[in-house]
């Protein structure tokens, strides 16, 4: 189960770029291990360090500067998480400690993986996203409001009720389905009954 999201408040590291892939986000050769740890070292490695392998950070990327040390949410571009369909990607940005990623459009697949995970893809128009970039202050986001607020201006952004609610409970998919296990078992009952020849050691 991932930490349950209810309000988050963060000053957002901007990443202003259209197609930020799953090889940027973390690299193929960063991925040495198939758990969800040792991957936040990893997590941007080819902006995020002067040398491919090494680990001595470039001044210039913005999650090296000291402002953005205790950043949760990223602001994104367009097509946020394309590329391949690597979970690794999403694990790496949880493990760090990024809770939320605002962009005008998400991968779908990267969507879906994040909000497995705990984090939050809200999806905000260009112009929202660049006027939260120009503040350079905390946002707010509402996650039961499905708002996002900085400097008393407030944007709304979508989301479909079973990821709301995964994300509010801090639930993946399995704790999804065992909350159900009541209506599932109640069916299996019914099913043996109607269908006994399809279960093992059942008689016919």
């Amino acid at each position: 189960m991932a930490e349950p999201f209810s309000t988050l408040i963060s000053l957002p590291l901007p990443l202003m770029r259209d197609n930020i892939d799953t090889d940027q986000i973390i690299p193929s050769r960063e991925m040495k291990s198939t758990g969800k740890t040792g991957l936040a070292d990893g997590l941007f490695a080819g902006w995020r360090y002067t040398e491919i392998g090494g680990r001595d950070p470039d001044p210039e990327f913005a999650l090296n500067k000291p402002k953005y040390a205790s950043s949760q949410i990223i602001l994104g571009g367009e097509n946020f998480g394309c590329g391949s369909s690597r979970e690794h990607a999403v694990w790496a940005l949880a493990e760090y400690g990024f809770r939320a990623v605002l962009a005008p459009s998400f991968a779908p697949i990267f969507a879906g993986n994040c909000v497995r995970n705990g984090i939050l893809p809200a999806v905000l128009d260009a112009d929202a996203i660049a006027c939260i970039e120009k503040t350079e202050r905390p946002v707010t986001i509402d996650l039961a409001a499905q708002l996002v607020s900085v400097d008393q201006q407030d944007w709304t952004f979508p989301i479909e009720e079973e990821a709301k609610a995964m994300l509010i409970e801090g639930l993946d998919a399995i704790d999804l389905s065992l909350k159900m296990a009541h209506q599932i078992a109640t069916w299996q009952q019914q099913d043996r009954g109607d269908r006994p020849w399809i279960y093992i050691g059942a008689s016919a």
